[in-house]
């Protein structure tokens, strides 16, 4: 797949009507969205998708003739919502525990327990939050992934539920908000690691990749990079900033890209001026000009907890067009992914400079 490809917006048909998608966004083949989009009933007059992906659940809400507004953390998926329905939603990009007080009258949600149970927690209570009295929580997930534990802290927040439907482990479940929400959390957490001769603090949000420690193929990849000669560093798919912000003061200048909005948000808390942090599909949000010495990444190879390479491909991809002449792509990786076939097609040779549980892979541009 070519990153022409990967970005290119496809219509897909659902019983509702069309939607876009593309790679990386999850939702537009996922039966707990369908079976959630089956069993909403239109209930007063404003909606709220705190999870709505590639946007199946939203256009069920449209059809149901309501006034959508859909909150997402995903730049790939804004992109298909915003293709998707135009005007004729209200596509925000947001924090689902950060949205109106009693805006909505129903809220659906699509359970994100691939992001943690703080994660889910708090999107729970924005929810609840979101709702105005007497108003509706819809509800769906797997029992494989802790829906019932889920659905009965909903019940602590709201008051009355009622479990809809079951089909295989899949659940959905309505809620009536009976009485007001508990206070939210301060959802702000951070730890420290000793990285390349500093100890270093690491500020990030619920749901994030790593949260809470520096994960063992960031430390390996760091552990492997020469602290001259960086140049102008890219940072793919960069997460809280756990490759970047030890990089401060060696290299020329840091841009960080990063799909995920919390992500987002918690890069720009860690590096602050020192960097320029981007919600970015891939390289989309780069000028098509714009080219680096050094790329360094952590590919994704989750897509709503399901295992895709199509991202990873894609961060290959645009590694080799962002780079400059001699520059290098230092990649890790978990050691059963198949990345180096990718590289060699791409970059016509592949180094492995480490291989301790993740392996560490060197790239380099010459033509």
């Amino acid at each position: 797949m070519t990153l022409a490809e990967y970005h290119t917006l496809r219509p897909v048909s659902t019983p509702a009507g069309r939607l876009f998608t593309k790679p990386g966004v999850r939702g537009a083949a996922d039966p707990a969205y369908d079976l959630l989009a089956r069993s909403l009933e239109a209930y007063g007059e404003r909606a709220l998708d705190l999870n709505p992906g590639a946007g199946r659940v939203t256009l069920a809400l449209l059809g149901q003739g309501l006034q959508v507004r859909a909150v997402e953390t995903s730049r790939a998926a804004l992109r298909c919502l915003e293709a998707s329905f135009g005007r004729a939603v209200e596509v925000v990009c947001g924090l689902p525990w950060e949205v109106e007080p009693g805006w909505a009258d129903l809220v659906a949600l699509v359970l994100p327990a691939h992001r943690g149970s703080r994660y889910v927690e708090l999107s729970l209570l924005g929810a609840a939050r979101a709702l105005r009295p007497g108003g509706r929580l819809y509800l769906a997930g797997s029992k494989e992934r802790g829906f019932e534990s889920y659905f009965r802290l909903a019940q602590a927040m709201l008051g009355y539920g009622l479990l809809l439907k079951r089909e295989g482990p899949l659940r959905a479940a309505v809620l009536e908000k009976e009485h007001p929400p508990p206070p939210l959390p301060a959802p702000w957490q951070s730890f420290t690691a000793r990285v390349r001769g500093r100890t270093l603090r690491f500020a990030h949000l619920p749901g994030v990749f790593s949260a809470g420690k520096l994960d063992a193929g960031s430390a390996l990849l760091l552990a492997h990079l020469p602290e001259e000669g960086l140049g102008r560093v890219l940072d793919l798919g960069a997460g809280y900033g756990a490759l970047s912000l030890p990089l401060v003061g060696q290299a020329e200048a840091l841009t960080l890209l990063e799909d995920d909005w919390p992500s987002v948000l918690s890069a720009q808390e860690n590096l602050g001026e020192q960097a320029c942090v981007l919600h970015s599909d891939v390289d989309e949000a780069l000028t098509p000009q714009a080219r680096f010495t050094t790329i360094v990444s952590n590919p994704p190879f989750h897509v709503g907890g399901t295992v895709v390479l199509e991202s990873a491909a894609a961060f290959i991809e645009a590694a080799y067009a962002r780079l400059e002449r001699g520059g290098k792509f230092y990649l890790v990786a978990n050691r059963f992914l198949p990345y180096e076939p990718l590289l060699l097609e791409r970059f016509g040779r592949v180094r492995t400079l480490a291989e301790e549980g993740y392996k560490v892979l060197l790239a380099q541009r010459t033509g």
